[in-house]
């Protein structure tokens, strides 16, 4: 008992480091390339810089998208684009 005794804070730092931090970080990952891959040709869409934009053309081959921006067309590529900007923008307006 005392030999693990000795271990079990070191134990409990690791689960709750893992349940506090490094699961959330994995859950998050997943859903941003599941979010990347589920992007399709219309869909409104705001990249973590801010610009704003409709998706014009997705390349498979290079992970890449074109945005129509009121400047014009611009590539990015699709890990640049912002999950929780664009679910918000999509999102239909709260009632008043």
């Amino acid at each position: 008992m005392g030999d693990i005794g000795q271990f079990l804070p070191m134990i409990l730092i690791f689960v709750v480091a893992y349940f506090f931090m490094i699961r959330p970080q994995m859950k998050r990952q997943k859903d941003e390339k599941r979010f990347a891959s589920e992007l399709k040709k219309g869909d409104r869409v705001i990249t973590k810089s801010g610009l704003h934009g409709k998706i014009m053309e997705l390349n498979d081959k290079d992970f890449s998208c074109i945005l129509e921006t009121m400047a014009g067309k611009l590539k990015f590529d699709r890990s640049a684009i912002s999950m929780e900007l664009s679910k918000k923008l999509n999102a239909p307006a709260a009632k008043k």
